[in-house]
């Protein structure tokens, strides 16, 4: 099955990704005092996810350090305070992290790799759960976006939707038993569209190979580097229109029958 047109692919992210609110973006003062937010590698008893962004935010003290205590406002909170990513983008998967836990008033990041709920196969730095290790970083699946767009010096639309593609061309042999439909795809589309707002221009999608690199190998916000919090809002608008040109991309077939997307209301 082919996604053949942008409103089908729009149709699919919106449900998934986005919880759309009325009214301007949030606002926040973009000068973050990073003598308030230094980055802290974690303890040994802090708790990490699947997810480097997060993790990131975690290491930096957007989030709980230890990784614990999360609910939906924390989470939406710090993303807009270290990303400017607005709370309409990030609604419905922080709703969807509490059915990772058995508190039903909140979550750690360490839940986050229960399978099939937020986490899925085919990430760009993890193994699938069928394969071994969903939480920790892995440099070998990490090279396939590491070694993209040779030659230049950053990443867009056209190298994320490659890398999606021949990420999935391994999985697909590695793992039998891979869920591939069109929910996993369009979630690993919004992820890649959101390490390119976050780590480059959120309006054209380009972003420093380095700040990704940093970003997913390090959990670290490369602001030495020269990097910034991005000064337009990562919204639906946004993130949807990098999301649709990713997953054109990507040539995107499913191994598998498509279900609805999840959604929580």
């Amino acid at each position: 099955m082919r996604f053949q047109t942008l409103v089908s692919l729009s149709t699919v992210s919106l449900s998934i990704f986005i919880a759309k609110v009325n009214g301007a973006p949030y606002s926040r003062d973009l000068a973050v005092d990073w003598d308030v937010h230094p980055w802290m590698a974690p303890g040994p008893d802090d708790l990490r996810s699947p997810c480097p962004g997060l993790n990131a935010l975690a290491n930096h003290g957007f989030l709980p350090r230890d990784g614990k205590g999360l609910n939906v406002s924390v989470v939406l909170d710090a993303a807009l305070e270290g990303f400017n990513v607005q709370p309409e983008v990030l609604t419905a998967a922080a709703k969807l992290g509490l059915l990772t836990s058995n508190d039903p008033l909140s979550f750690t990041l360490d839940d986050l790799k229960v399978h099939g709920v937020i986490e899925h196969d085919t990430s760009l730095s993890r193994q699938d759960i069928a394969l071994g290790d969903n939480l920790h970083f892995n440099e070998e699946i990490f090279s396939t976006l590491a070694n993209a767009n040779p030659g230049k010096d950053f990443y867009d639309v056209n190298s994320a939707g490659e890398v999606m593609f021949q990420r999935l061309q391994q999985d697909i042999v590695a793992n039998p038993n891979i869920t591939n439909t069109a929910q996993t795809a369009a979630m690993r589309s919004g992820e890649s569209a959101l390490y390119l707002s976050t780590m480059g221009d959120a309006s054209t999608g380009k972003a420093p190979k380095n700040f990704v690199q940093i970003l997913f190998r390090e959990e670290r916000l490369p602001v030495a580097e020269g990097w910034q919090r991005s000064s337009t809002p990562i919204d639906g608008e946004t993130l949807n229109g990098l999301l649709n040109s990713i997953m054109m991309a990507s040539n995107w077939t499913s191994s598998g029958e498509c279900e609805p997307p999840a959604s929580i209301v």
